[in-house]
């Protein structure tokens, strides 16, 4: 289970003087196994500060994250670095392929980083890139792909170590509709397979496939 209990995120401004910019106020979230949570709300509203708290990206100025009971921002870098290897996939906004990999070799980083490469951690990487319809492009380097297709490629590597807690942030933001909707009913079923999938997103239609809905405005979170 994945829980925040009254975090929040301020910046410092440097204007005329000096002043603090609260990006996400006071929070608390929750999320159980087997739901898939939608976060909306217009550009620049704490959306994606707040995805960053909850993955371990980002330390909140106040507050703690708990990920099975454990504080992960009390756990030391290549601690908290390992911990979201094993338990979270987290799909960033930009891009962050690795250039000289291919795109198989892309997906597959986060076993090889820690020396856990296997068959069957290939087997399920070119499952999810036929999922993905991206199975043509496997030996392709990322330079070479569309912006859609380098999204693709971030979600499956998002997701071939199974984890049970997935964060995605606008992982349609590059798609058409026909692969929109195919990436959101990826993610319901892996929901209902038990993992638990936080998107933040600007797509009106992703409510349908939700079990809960959140808005952010100004900072502050609200369940519909």
């Amino acid at each position: 289970m994945l829980r925040a209990e009254k975090i929040s995120k301020e910046f410092i401004r440097e204007t005329k003087g000096t002043n603090r910019f609260a990006a996400v106020q006071e929070t608390d979230f929750e999320i159980s196994d087997g739901q898939l949570a939608v976060i909306t709300g217009r550009s620049g509203s704490g959306k994606t500060t707040f995805l960053n708290m909850l993955a371990g990206l980002l330390t909140p100025t106040d507050g703690k994250v708990f990920l099975d009971g454990t504080d992960i921002y009390s756990l030391s870098d290549m601690e908290l670095s390992r911990l979201r290897n094993q338990k979270t996939g987290f799909i960033p906004q930009g891009q962050t392929a690795i250039h000289s990999l291919s795109v198989a070799e892309n997906i597959l980083l986060p076993y090889t980083l820690y020396g856990e490469y296997s068959e069957d951690a290939e087997k399920y990487a070119y499952e999810l890139m036929e999922k993905l319809d991206i199975i043509n492009l496997k030996d392709v380097r990322p330079s070479e792909l569309s912006g859609g297709e380098t999204r693709r490629m971030a979600i499956a590597r998002a997701l071939i170590k199974k984890p049970r807690i997935i964060l995605a942030d606008e992982p349609t933001g590059d798609l058409d509709d026909e692969n929109t909707r195919t990436v959101f009913e990826f993610m319901k079923s892996i929901s209902e397979n038990g993992a638990s999938v936080i998107v933040v997103t600007h797509e009106t239609d992703s409510e349908k496939y939700a079990d809960r809905v959140f808005r952010m405005n100004g900072g502050i979170l609200s369940e519909k």
